[in-house]
């Protein structure tokens, strides 16, 4: 299984339009073949910063997610309100 906790930072009143792309990718990526979890998590101490989690049954999912339209749609939305880093880890 892989595992992505991505972290997202968003520009100056920015943070209400990127959280709703982040909701929205969440929504749909739940519905992708091999998704085992899709979470996003809001800071309860930078009001600038969300966290979306992601797991995944194989690297393969994860490919055929990143190529999806909802995943380039929403990703490159957030891509353009903050900064993102991502973190990928496999484990068993």
């Amino acid at each position: 299984m892989l595992r992505l906790n991505c972290f997202f930072q968003a520009n100056e009143g920015k943070y209400d339009e990127a959280l709703q792309a982040a909701i929205a990718l969440t929504a749909a990526s739940l519905k992708d073949e091999g998704n085992i979890a899709y979470d996003t998590f809001e800071s309860a101490t930078r009001p600038d910063v969300f966290m979306i989690c992601e797991t995944w049954q194989d690297e393969a999912s994860l490919k055929k997610h990143m190529a999806a339209d909802h995943f380039k749609l929403y990703v490159g939305q957030l891509e353009k309100l903050g900064t993102l880093k991502l973190e990928q880890f496999t484990f068993a």
